[in-house]
């Protein structure tokens, strides 16, 4: 049987990765452990990763580039309602599907980490232009200002989810949002 390829071992320690992180904060995390958990030895960690940041970034990048075009792919997907709506209800349950990474990534831009929060920032960045212009496709709402509540409601929702308020039922506001802006364009037209 043939080596791994390269791609494939990055893979395997990207997730195993996000599989510890269920469990454990980043922080908490060794090098050890995650070559431990993708079945290889710390030295092929080490070969392909120098530090945990790095694998953080990958890990994050991976992340962020699906979600990326996950969007692009629905909005441009003719056979699908993408009203302004379901636009909203698409982005506000696709970030609240993803809460545990978000939560890391959030925690460490907080806790320091300059590299993650610049990272953080360029991809809100692009996200906001991105919805923005979809949001500018299907509706005369104020697209930048709607974008900006689904993104700050997305992360408002995972601190709650985060926080395990029972008080707070995610789905439930999203259904009522998607709702709301249903609605507010049939009063428009």
């Amino acid at each position: 049987m043939a080596a791994p390829r390269n791609e494939n071992i990055k893979e395997m320690i990207l997730r195993a990765t996000q599989a510890l992180l269920e469990k454990k904060s980043f922080s908490d995390l060794s090098l050890a452990e995650i070559a431990k958990a993708a079945g290889i030895s710390k030295g092929t960690l080490y070969y392909h990763y120098k530090t945990k940041g790095e694998i953080f970034f990958d890990l994050t990048d991976q992340y962020l580039s699906a979600q990326w075009d996950d969007l692009i792919a629905w909005t441009e997907n003719k056979e699908k309602d993408t009203s302004i709506a379901r636009l909203v209800k698409y982005v506000m349950e696709r970030n609240v599907a993803s809460a545990n990474l978000r939560m890391h990534l959030f925690c460490e831009a907080q806790m320091g980490d300059e590299e993650v929060r610049k990272r953080l920032i360029e991809r809100y960045e692009d996200f906001q232009k991105l919805i923005s212009q979809k949001i500018s496709e299907r509706t005369d709402f104020p697209a930048d200002f709607l974008t900006w509540l689904i993104l700050l409601a997305s992360d408002g929702i995972i601190v709650q989810e985060a926080i395990r308020n029972e008080n707070f039922d995610p789905q439930k506001f999203i259904r009522e949002t998607e709702a709301l802006l249903k609605s507010f364009s049939e009063s428009q037209n």
